[in-house]
């Protein structure tokens, strides 16, 4: 295994995904989407807890005011969490608003904490996904005709949005004004046949764009303007995201998925690799007139 990498939790999950390191818990917090199971681990202690939910969760944010905002397969809905377990809370999204066969994917939170997250075809058939925005406004479509939506990342500046094709292997950046539009949609990196499909991502301090490659075996750094700058080996086929964490932000974990990968001893695990630069603390999403639980 690459001397930078370590394995933090051989849990086996058949998707991991949305990892996100929460303060108050000092705790990487993390789903299983396919097993609807919601994951907590404690890297100083090396605690791990895990909870079935009703419902398959794809992401959870930190709320402003405390708690999560956690994207279910149906919707958004506010998620509390302490060592009782989870607890679902009002829903944040009309019901059924999604048409059949669609769910959600992946999220993150601007500088501003307004919410942007993805919807998908879950079958991965059709063009039908969407980038979405929820903030004071409501839920405000914002782009279209993706294949399979990920990785919702924001810039440290604030004033670029990074958000994926995975099918496609395209990352796009958007322009990011401080009120919530985005202008300037434009290809930022076209990953070549065979290098792997980019999934969940996340900036460092430095403005690098840290990408999971799915099938690619690895995770990689992109410079700012898309140039390749570093590539990290991981002992699996299938890492799905990446998000810094630690009380200072200097470790960098990634999640994996074992669907599909039979063979490899430690598809599913979550690692944690060494990096030379940290991450920037998760914006909490803000929602006026938050309904709460």
């Amino acid at each position: 295994m690459n001397k930078d990498v370590a394995v933090a939790w051989e849990i086996g999950a058949e998707l991991g995904e949305g990892p996100i390191w929460s303060d108050t818990l000092r705790a990487l917090v993390f789903v299983d989407i396919r097993q609807a199971r919601l994951h907590v681990y404690h890297p100083e202690d090396g605690e791990r807890r895990s909870w079935d939910l009703e419902e398959a969760c794809c992401w959870l944010l930190p709320r402003e005011g405390g708690g999560f905002v956690a994207g279910l397969r149906s919707g958004v809905v506010g998620l509390e969490l302490d060592e009782r377990g989870p607890r679902i809370g009002k829903r944040l999204t009309p019901i059924e608003w999604l048409p059949a066969g669609d769910r959600l994917n992946d999220a993150g939170s601007d500088t501003h904490g307004r919410l942007w997250f993805g919807s998908m075809d879950d079958a991965e058939n059709d063009v039908r996904g969407h980038l979405f925005r929820l903030d004071s406004r409501g839920v405000t479509l914002m782009d279209s005709e993706y294949h399979v939506t990920n990785g919702p990342a924001i810039s440290p500046h604030g004033d670029t949005l990074y958000h994926n094709d995975s099918a496609r292997q395209t990352v796009f950046a958007f322009d990011l004004d401080a009120d919530g539009e985005l202008s300037n949609r434009r290809e930022h990196i076209r990953l070549a046949p065979g290098a792997g499909y980019p999934d969940g991502m996340t900036c460092d301090r430095e403005g690098g764009l840290w990408i999971a490659l799915w099938d690619g075996g690895r995770i990689a750094r992109f410079h700012a303007d898309g140039s390749l700058d570093r590539e990290i080996a991981l002992p699996v086929s299938r890492p799905t995201s990446c998000i810094f964490g630690g009380d200072a932000l200097d470790r960098l974990f990634v999640t994996s998925a074992a669907t599909g990968c039979h063979d490899e001893p430690l598809a599913g695990a979550l690692f944690e690799v060494a990096v030379e630069t940290g991450g920037i603390a998760t914006t909490p999403v803000i929602l006026p007139n938050d309904p709460g639980l």
